[in-house]
């Protein structure tokens, strides 16, 4: 049997007490790649989240496979409340017109008209929602609607925000959706402009994002940021001065932070014996915390088809483990545990 080898990284926070203001009651920034907390605010406690709802279920749209069908509106899609792409009663619109209409314009009356489509009615949608978040390793979150209007207990965190951004700029179709400025459908006359304003605006390595607001919840944005290959995920809940906040803690991130590979793939001698190490491994870390960073190597005592493991500690944190083995695999890789398959992606958190 050969198993799944791959990077495996815990998400621990960078700087406990970073010299960063945030306005936010809940914030998170994460690196994209690695899965590594640099910073965080109560980022892991449920709250209200608006319309940054609706990255899951854009995501779930273009999971679904059906981006050019055509979607039937129905009455209950229009008469949604909240923002509005002023879909009309039996209008033919593809769904993936839908989808920039949900992310641009943050269409309420577009969230009910995918949910139906791709979950067949609004409850089954919100079923799949739950179960995505779910796989995803999002334990603090639940969803009741697809579009973030307040619920009982419609409520995520900043982590799993952060987690689900990251997982859904793993997909070109959402990169490419949550990037545009401008979208124009054949069905209207004029175009939908981005709301996000760190993209259109306010932050040129801006790479997407998606904003939010209601009463209950405040002011609520999930963003992506690219510089110097290094690609960071900033989510804040109930932030008076959101923009600001983004803006700082990406200007924080890449000052402070430079992504260093720690692993390269292939052969490696110990103790007389050679090993093959299946991956690079990159991190982003700080200065200070390069010339901490400590490999040790773990041999496998329980008869399993592999050396061992490498483990990577900054001081008492495991920041980072792969598998090692005794020779180069020749056959592709499978894995025996949905568990693991989701550590390997970087959607489930790593505990000690």
């Amino acid at each position: 049997m050969v198993i799944l080898v791959t990077l495996l990284i815990k998400p621990v926070i960078g700087n406990a007490e970073p010299e960063l203001y945030v306005s936010a009651e809940h914030a998170v920034l994460l690196d994209a790649h690695s899965g590594r907390v640099l910073y965080e605010k109560d980022g892991y406690s449920s709250s209200l989240i608006a319309s940054t709802t609706k990255i899951m279920t854009a995501l779930l749209a273009i999971e679904s496979g059906k981006m050019d069908e055509e979607v039937v509106v129905s009455e209950r899609a229009i008469r949604a409340e909240g923002s509005s792409i002023y879909l009309t009663e039996g209008e033919k619109i593809p769904l993936r017109d839908l989808v920039y209409g949900l992310m641009l314009r943050s269409g309420n009356d577009s969230a009910v008209a995918i949910a139906e489509h791709v979950g067949g009615s609004l409850e089954g949608f919100v079923h799949l929602m739950n179960e995505k978040a779910s796989w995803l390793g999002m334990n603090a979150s639940n969803f009741e609607n697809p579009h973030g209007l307040d619920g009982e207990n419609h409520v995520s965190s900043a982590y799993d925000l952060a987690l689900l951004m990251a997982y859904s700029m793993k997909n070109e179709t959402f990169r490419e959706v949550t990037g545009s400025e401008i979208y124009k459908s054949e069905n209207r006359t004029y175009s939908w402009q981005n709301k996000n304003k760190l993209l259109t605006m306010l932050y040129e390595n801006t790479t997407g994002g998606k904003t939010g607001f209601t009463k209950a919840a405040g002011r609520t944005l999930v963003s992506s940021a690219e510089k110097d290959g290094m690609e960071l995920i900033a989510v804040t809940l109930n932030a008076p001065s959101d923009w600001d906040d983004h803006e700082r803690m990406y200007e924080w991130g890449f000052e402070h932070y430079e992504t260093y590979q720690i692993q390269e793939e292939g052969y490696v001698g110990v103790n007389g014996k050679n090993y093959y190490l299946p991956s690079d491994i990159h991190i982003p870390m700080t200065e200070d915390e390069k010339s901490r960073l400590q490999a040790v190597f773990e041999q496998n005592s329980e008869g399993l088809d592999y050396a061992g493991k490498r483990l990577f500690h900054l001081d008492d944190e495991l920041v980072a483990e792969t598998f090692v083995l005794t020779e180069r695999p020749t056959q592709p890789f499978v894995t025996s545990g949905l568990s693991f398959l989701r550590r390997m992606m970087g959607v489930e958190m790593w505990s000690t």
